[in-house]
């Protein structure tokens, strides 16, 4: 396996720890593609354009998995702490609680983008979660992917895995969550929380008739909003990835589009869309990865990349908080 074999090289320099190649392509994209990904077995490999000459950059694979042990650990003190406000006074033994709701959902949705990745041979890291000081503790979670993407399918299924995944983990939390008796007396100024198509129906099947939801259920509603907000077809979120491998090069013109619907949105439905409209402008304008091998993915394929966003428009909520 040399690299002559699949590219011919003009140049090459040294970068920090590794290599950078400008080459021309003189194998296939398939033969090429199935190089990289073997390459991208021991390093971390990337293919880019820039000002129209092809770049190969080969760097010594990195991967430290003590961030990911102290991040998740971080982020479980983090979703303990602030889940343990929600009872009305401090319940630590509530907060573990819904700590473990909460990542089991966050977890739930990266694992599967990680053993979808792996079952296609990417080389992808182990989940970063992100503890934050927000209501729920966190930002939620992340993987990254090296190296080339093989196909358009393998695109669309490691996209699609995290949110259905997360949607059906969500959708047990939710249930459980509502089914737990919760004695809590409203002081007249907690936030109100809309709600989706989807914990509409829960409310209607697990038979809750009460005001307040126990911070369980509130995990779950957060994993729907979550849901949602991950299948915006948008940049290298998941729906954008759905979105990159259904539509191909077109998908750039509906990513960017997106920003100006949510500031659309933020008129008729709060100033939440305002700040998500700000931040997937800046996702919006970077130019998603091309696939190896860009052909058109199959019937079957466009069945899974249309129930992401029938999830999607399941997981909407117009008004997600209302003082």
């Amino acid at each position: 396996m040399r690299l002559e074999d699949y590219f011919f090289v003009y140049n090459a320099e040294k970068i920090e720890d590794g290599m950078r190649y400008y080459v021309i392509p003189r194998a296939t994209r398939e033969e090429i593609g199935q190089f990289l990904i073997r390459l991208s077995s021991e390093y971390d490999v990337a293919l880019k354009e820039r000002y129209g000459e092809l770049i190969l950059e080969i760097k010594k694979a990195r991967e430290r998995k003590i961030l990911n042990v102290a991040l998740f650990v971080a982020t479980f003190i983090s979703t303990s702490f602030f889940g343990s406000m929600l009872y009305g006074e401090p319940n630590l033994v509530g907060g573990v609680i819904f700590s473990l709701a909460i990542l089991f959902i966050l977890g739930s949705h990266e694992m599967a983008h990680f053993f979808t990745a792996k079952r296609w041979k990417m080389k992808v890291s182990l989940p970063y979660f992100i503890p934050f000081p927000t209501i729920i503790g966190t930002l939620g979670a992340l993987i990254k992917q090296r190296g080339a993407i093989p196909s358009r399918r393998a695109l669309l299924e490691v996209g699609a895995s995290g949110p259905i995944v997360g949607f059906f983990a969500s959708i047990v939390v939710t249930i459980v969550g509502l089914k737990i008796p919760f004695d809590f007396e409203p002081k007249g100024n907690e936030l109100m929380l809309g709600t989706s198509l989807i914990f509409e129906l829960l409310i209607v099947i697990s038979g809750f008739d009460g005001m307040v939801i126990h911070p369980v259920a509130f995990a779950g509603w957060v994993g729907f909003l979550l849901t949602f907000f991950n299948l915006l077809p948008v940049g290298q979120l998941d729906g954008g990835h759905v979105m990159r491998a259904l539509l191909g090069e077109k998908s750039e013109l509906i990513s960017r589009s997106v920003p100006l619907l949510l500031l659309l949105l933020s008129f008729f439905f709060g100033t939440i869309w305002l700040f998500w409209a700000i931040i997937l402008f800046f996702f919006a304008m970077q130019i998603h990865p091309k696939p190896m091998n860009d052909e058109r993915i199959d019937f079957k394929g466009l069945l899974l990349g249309v129930s992401c966003y029938a999830i999607a428009i399941l997981c909407f909520v117009p008004t997600p908080f209302q003082a």
